[in-house]
């Protein structure tokens, strides 16, 4: 996030899209609601009735995998009616005369016939956010999970730049995250083009620093993404697997050729707190520990860093991750009496003092609420908000992108003539690992659904309750429908926790060729009875 959760409230303009998020991310959705309360004018974009819609000015029903044509639309209005910050865009933007044209086609009537939004809610949705006084937007996988999820996220910065809507307080681009520490994992490095700190692997600068504390050679060139590694198991180049903290099995769009990608494998390792329908598969699995018994920090979706402290030790054999990576370092460099065990905040120093943006902190400095970074010297309060002097490009001005219209992958057709999208409920938590385990939980969300209009449903001569089946040219699960008004004709809604009827057998794995991000969020489905 460019901008601090705090902020939120203060919005007088929100978009959300892309994002359900009182069901994803409930604590951020209070602060949404908490603006809404002192008057902030809400849009919500999202093809399902999800309950922040209640709570929304305007309620923009786009068909998934449509949301740049729909944020083009936005911008071309704003264009047309003179409600861009041309002084914003003059000081600290380029590309500008080059991305303009590129809005030409897409008016709001355009728009409609592709996002099934009417034109005059694309204009009215325009006006509410380039005429308030500041503008947040908030997005999430709804948006990402597409074979042109980069150009989403494109549009999306586009459309903050427009109207000078970041770089300041109370404004900004904010994805929200979809686990507590995928940022702080990312910082970690935990991307196969970055080291620490985002220094990318093909720096020569940045390589050398990192080698010097390490005192080893590193790899020049970026390695590969987790969904590459797929196509890479499959044709022999990868011949062993270590997966920690993951469900892939589960997760994966197109699952079935992920578990012939594994079973290609010589050898895998799963190291997670349960065993995942992953570590079912492999040849070792190593017992990890939760979050509540080991030492070290997570790193929230607004850049906040945050202490996490052991509580209780870990049952059985179970170890934290840090010991169990040291161990098998310690046996593969045949150091098995070399130096002391790893303390997790001997390595947060060690990051710190890699990393600028991390270099003001210290656990010392993280008791209570932690800091956002970038902090970079000891005295440094932390930031609330990135890019108030410049941004992170040669000279510092931020860039505008030309972002085209590019259909999903797989869209319905004779055989197949309904739209597939899938995501999270709010009593269950991604593939379930933890949350299916909790008695209570299932209680309340004891099975799959898959959600489909009244006029869909008519069609089918499908009731409400009643079990059906749904078939992909990937797979076919068998679960019970949910008939009512959340989603639109042509579109239905799985949640993908439930491995009994796991939405992901159904989903398509066709790549954003930018990211690799999978196209978890379209493809086409066929319901038949019984």
């Amino acid at each position: 996030m460019t901008n601090s959760v705090a902020e939120i409230a203060d919005n007088k303009a929100l978009l959300v899209i892309g994002s359900n998020t009182t069901e994803n991310h409930p604590i951020i959705a209070l602060r949404m609601k908490e603006a809404v309360a002192r008057g902030a004018k809400l849009i919500v974009a999202d093809p399902r009735r999800i309950p922040l819609t209640g709570f929304a000015t305007l309620w923009l029903r786009q068909r998934p995998g449509t949301d740049a044509v729909l944020l083009n639309a936005m911008m071309h209005v704003i264009l047309d009616e003179g409600l861009a910050d041309r002084d914003f865009i003059a000081r600290r933007t380029d590309g500008f005369e080059d991305f303009a044209p590129s809005l030409a086609s897409f008016t709001p009537e355009f728009a409609e016939e592709i996002t099934s939004v009417p034109a005059t809610l694309i204009r009215e949705a325009a006006r509410v956010y380039a005429t308030a006084e500041n503008a947040g937007i908030y997005y999430a996988m709804g948006i990402t999970q597409h074979v042109m999820g980069t150009y989403n996220v494109q549009a999306v910065a586009n459309l903050a730049l427009l109207t000078g809507n970041v770089g300041r307080a109370v404004a900004g681009v904010n994805p929200l995250r979809g686990q507590n520490n995928v940022q702080g994992a990312c910082d970690m490095g935990c991307l196969p083009n970055v080291l620490p700190g985002y220094q990318r692997v093909d720096d020569a600068r940045a390589r050398r620093r990192f080698e010097k504390a390490w005192g080893r050679p590193l790899p020049k060139k970026p390695g590969l993404t987790a969904t590459e590694m797929t196509a890479a198991m499959l044709d022999g180049r990868l011949r062993g697997l270590y997966i920690f903290g993951e469900n892939p099995a589960l997760s994966d769009p197109n699952s079935n050729h992920s578990r012939k990608a594994f079973a290609n494998l010589d050898f895998l390792v799963v190291q997670d707190i349960f065993m995942t329908e992953t570590a079912q598969l492999a040849d070792v699995v190593l017992p990890g520990a939760s979050f509540a018994e080991k030492e070290g920090t997570f790193t929230s979706s607004e850049r906040r860093v945050q202490r996490v402290r052991q509580a209780i030790d870990p049952p059985g054999r179970a170890r934290s991750d840090l010991w169990i990576i040291d161990q098998l370092w310690r046996r593969l460099a045949e150091a098995e009496g070399y130096g002391d065990p790893p303390q997790a905040e001997r390595i947060f120093a060690e990051v710190a003092s890699l990393w600028p943006d991390l270099a003001g902190m210290s656990y010392r400095r993280l008791e209570g609420d932690g800091l956002l970074w970038p902090c970079p010297t000891e005295d440094h309060p932390g930031t609330d908000f990135l890019f108030k002097e410049e941004f992170n490009r040669p000279g510092g001005r931020a860039l505008f992108s030309a972002v085209p219209f590019v259909p999903s992958g797989e869209l319905p057709d004779r055989d197949y003539p309904l739209l597939l999208t899938t995501g999270r409920e709010l009593f269950h938590y991604h593939t379930g690992t933890m949350t299916r385990r909790s008695a209570g939980l299932n209680a309340v969300a004891p099975e799959a659904f898959v959600e489909i209009s009244e006029l869909d449903a008519d069609i089918l001569g499908i009731s409400d309750g009643e079990v059906v089946a749904v078939s992909s040219r990937r797979g076919a699960i068998r679960l019970k429908a949910r008939v009512g008004a959340m989603v639109p004709r042509g579109v239905v809604f799985i949640p993908f926790h439930y491995r009994e009827a796991a939405a992901n057998l159904l989903t398509n794995d066709a790549m954003d060729p930018t990211c690799k991000i999978m196209e978890a969020k379209v493809c086409a489905v066929r319901i038949t009875k019984g």
